[in-house]
C-alpha cells in the first residue's frame, strides 16, 4: 500500500475513534436530556452515517488498492470518498443550526455528499471492471 491509498486509509482509521467518542458523548447528553428530539435524531444520524461511511471508505480503499487505476484517478477517488463522508454525515449536524437555516443547508450538504460518494463508488467500479 502506498500513495493516496495509504494516506486516506490512515485518515479513515484515525477518524473512526472520533466517531466512536461522539457516540459515547451522545449517550451522556441523552442521559441528561439536554437535547430536543430533533437534535437527538440529527446527532444520532450524523454519527451513524459517519461510522458506516468510514467503513465503506475503508472497503473502497482496499478495492482501489487492487485496481490498475493511475495515481491521478486514485487521488480523485480518495478525495471523493473523504469529502463525501464528511459532507454526507456533516449535513446532519448542520440541521442543528439555529433559526431554521440549517435544515436547508444541511439537506444540500448531505445531498452533495451522496453525489460525491456515488462518484467515488462508480470510479472504483470502473477500476474493477476495466483492469
Amino acid at each position: 500500500m502506498h500513495g493516496p491509498i495509504q494516506l486516506f486509509t490512515v485518515i479513515a482509521l484515525v477518524s473512526l475513534p472520533t466517531v466512536m467518542y461522539g457516540g459515547y458523548a451522545l449517550m451522556g447528553v441523552m442521559r441528561e436530556r439536554k437535547l430536543t428530539e430533533h437534535q437527538r435524531a440529527m446527532f444520532r444520524a450524523g454519527h451513524a452515517h459517519a461510522g458506516v461511511l468510514l467503513i465503506l471508505a475503508l472497503v473502497a480503499l482496499q478495492i482501489l488498492s487492487r485496481t490498475t487505476l493511475p495515481d491521478p484517478a486514485l487521488w480523485i477517488a480518495c478525495f471523493l470518498l473523504l469529502f463525501g463522508v464528511l459532507a454526507q454525515s456533516g449535513g446532519f449536524f448542520l440541521h442543528l443550526l439555529p433559526d431554521g437555516k440549517g435544515a436547508r443547508l444541511g439537506g444540500r450538504v448531505t445531498s452533495a455528499g451522496a453525489v460525491l460518494l456515488a462518484a467515488a463508488t462508480l470510479l472504483t467500479a470502473y477500476g474493477v471492471a476495466f483492469p
